[in-house]
Order: C-alpha cells, then structure tokens, then sequence
C-alpha cells in the first residue's frame, strides 16, 4: 500500500481516534470500533485525515467522492485550442449586416478564438480600396474592448486581410 493514500475503515489501527462527522462538526475523540460503526451506520467511510496527530483525526465522509474530487482538483482543466475563425465583409455591405458580421467576430473572440477578416473586392469594386480600409477601421473600433491587432490590416490579392486576437 502507498503511504500517500490515506488508510480507510478496517486499515486504521489506532485507538482512541479524534473524529470529525460527514457535515465537519466534531464528534469527539472515541474508540476506533466506536467510530467504524458510527460511519457504517451513516453510510460512509471512516478516513484518516491526519495521522501524525495525537489522537490521529479521522473524517466520516463517501471516500469514493472524495477520491474523485482530488483527482479532478489535480487534473489539468480543459484548455482551449484557439482556432482561426474567418468573417468575409464586402465594401458596401449595409449596416444592419455589418453588425452581424462584427456580432459573431465578437462571439468568436469571447471563445478566445483569433478571427480573420477579409474584406473582398470584385470587379470595379477594386478602383475604391479605401472604402475596404474604412470598413476594417470601423471593425476594429468596434470590437476594440474584446480584441487586439495582430495582424494590421493590408492587401493580399484582390482583399484586404486582418487579424483580431482576443485581449
């Protein structure tokens, strides 16, 4: 048996024992068969918490939840993977549409998730670039409180490309 597991019903050997009830109020010190029957009776194990102590403290608790607790405490917790998410805008897009766009940039970033917008020109749509880089001003301004530059927007081919990294 390892010694950093703690010894549970039958395994504990001392007497007399400090013992403390499944809601944490002190049941005293008492005997060690005292205690076992306490915990059968409440349907629980009897666990050594501290067993340097003097009178070594044992605790009345579901030994099986509390193992699972430790190992989840001890776990590491989910991390995220942020992933690359793309909105597409067009230089005349409308306003309520524009909103949307900027409304799921926003979702996206709050996932911790990096966004890339494009805005892409077509056909004639090319000879008024500075109507795109008017649109990316204006992304940018209004998701300011839940993102970042990170890549500062510039022409690639036929759009324009920016990237927005979570604060």
């Amino acid at each position: 048996m390892e010694r950093t597991q703690q010894r549970i019903n039958d395994q504990i050997r001392t007497s007399p024992l400090r013992v403390i009830g499944p809601d944490g109020t002190q049941l005293g010190v008492i005997t060690r068969d005292e205690a076992l029957e306490q915990a059968q009776q409440l349907g629980f194990d009897l666990v050594e918490v501290a067993p340097l102590d003097k009178p070594p403290v044992c605790r009345i608790m579901d030994y099986g939840k509390f193992k699972y607790q430790q190992k989840k405490r001890t776990s590491k917790g989910h991390v995220h993977h942020g992933k690359n998410k793309e909105i597409r805008l067009r230089p005349k897009i409308g306003d309520h549409d524009f909103m949307t766009k900027a409304n799921h940039a926003r979702q996206f970033l709050k996932a911790r998730d990096k966004v890339i917008c494009s805005v892409i020109f077509r056909g004639r749509e090319n000879a008024h670039v500075e109507e795109g880089f008017k649109l990316v001003k204006r992304l940018i301004t209004e998701l300011e409180d839940v993102s970042k530059v990170e890549q500062a927007p510039g022409m690639q081919g036929r759009r324009i490309v920016l990237i927005l990294a979570p604060k």
